[in-house]
C-alpha cells in the first residue's frame, strides 16, 4: 500500500522492479500514478479501498486490478467500460464476514449470487475474494472462512492480510497482501 506515501520513496521501490502497488483511494492514485505508469508499463496497480459509483471511469482508466468489488452497479459499470474499451481488469469480491456495519463488502449469504452475476451476465474477471478482518478480533477465522469460501467457488486468489497479520494471512491461502507500513518504514 503506497497511500500517504511520496512519490519518491515510491519511484525507488520501483526502481527495484516491484510491480504490484496499493492504493485506497482514486483520486489520489490518479495524481500519484498517472506519469510513473506512462514510464513504467509493468507496475500493476491495485484499487484496495471501496469505490463510488462516480469514481469508477477515473479507477477504471488507472487500476489494473480491484480488491473491493462489492455492489451490482459498480459491477456493472465496470462491465460497460470494459466492453467499450476491450480492458480488462481482475477483480477481487469483498466479503464482509463480520457484517460490521461500517466496512463494505457483501455478506457470506450473498457472495454466490453476486459472484455469479459478476462472471456469467457482466463478464467480469472474478479472481478471488477479499476481507478485512475486525480490528479487536482474531483474523485467523476470517482468513480460514475467506479460503473456504474461495475454494469453494472455485476462485484461484486471495487478497487478505495486512502490515500486522500477512503471515497469518499467507499460511490461510492469501495470495495478495497489503503491506504498506512495514515496507515505508522510515
Amino acid at each position: 500500500m503506497t497511500k500517504n506515501q511520496d512519490i519518491s520513496k515510491i519511484k525507488k521501490l520501483a526502481e527495484t522492479n516491484h510491480i504490484n502497488f496499493g492504493e485506497n483511494r482514486v483520486q489520489e492514485a490518479i495524481n500519484k500514478w498517472s506519469n510513473v505508469i506512462n514510464l513504467n508499463s509493468n507496475i500493476k496497480l491495485h484499487l484496495i479501498g471501496g469505490i463510488q459509483s462516480n469514481k469508477v471511469k477515473q479507477a477504471f482508466s488507472i487500476f489494473h486490478y480491484i480488491h473491493s468489488l462489492d455492489s451490482l452497479r459498480i459491477a456493472e459499470i465496470f462491465s460497460k467500460l470494459e466492453i467499450n474499451s476491450k480492458k480488462k481488469i481482475k477483480y477481487f469480491i469483498q466479503v464482509n464476514l463480520a457484517k460490521e456495519s461500517q466496512k463494505s463488502g457483501i455478506h457470506e449469504e450473498y457472495l454466490v449470487e453476486f459472484l455469479d452475476l459478476c462472471k456469467n451476465k457482466l463478464s467480469l474477471d472474478i479472481i478471488g475474494l477479499m476481507c478485512i478482518p475486525p480490528i479487536n478480533d482474531n483474523p485467523e477465522k476470517y482468513f480460514k472462512k475467506l479460503n473456504e469460501l474461495n475454494k469453494k467457488n472455485n476462485l484461484t486468489e486471495l487478497s487478505m492480510g495486512m502490515s500486522a497479520d500477512y503471515e497469518l494471512a499467507i499460511r490461510h491461502g492469501s495470495t495478495y497482501v497489503r503491506i504498506g507500513s512495514s515496507i515505508f518504514k522510515d
